[in-house]
């Protein structure tokens, strides 16, 4: 699946396509305003995919201890970016290459 495919099934379909990692359906989740669900998913798994994810949700709910804390834990720099640009720079890394 490309970045485009993965945006279009976000704006279009009502689950998460089929084979996504935990890591990716927290994405699609949050990107479709479903905080929590997204959450969920990455809450308990320490791994530095979802502790970068866990950050960037922390960051989005305005919480910038947490993210700093989450950002450390994936040995991530907290990004300056906004937050559309931070999302699809994780969605980029997590794809599987085509």
């Amino acid at each position: 699946m490309k970045l485009e495919e993965f945006e279009t099934s976000v704006r279009q379909d009502a689950q998460p396509p089929a084979g996504l990692s935990a890591p990716l359906q927290a994405l699609w989740h949050e990107r479709r305003g479903e905080w929590h669900a997204a959450h969920k998913l990455v809450r308990d798994i320490e791994t530095p995919n979802e502790n970068w994810i866990h950050a960037y949700l922390h960051r989005v709910a305005g919480d910038e201890d947490k993210a700093a804390y989450w950002y450390a834990r994936a040995s991530k720099v907290r990004p300056h970016l906004p937050f559309e640009s931070e999302w699809r720079q994780i969605v980029a890394a997590l794809l599987p290459a085509a």
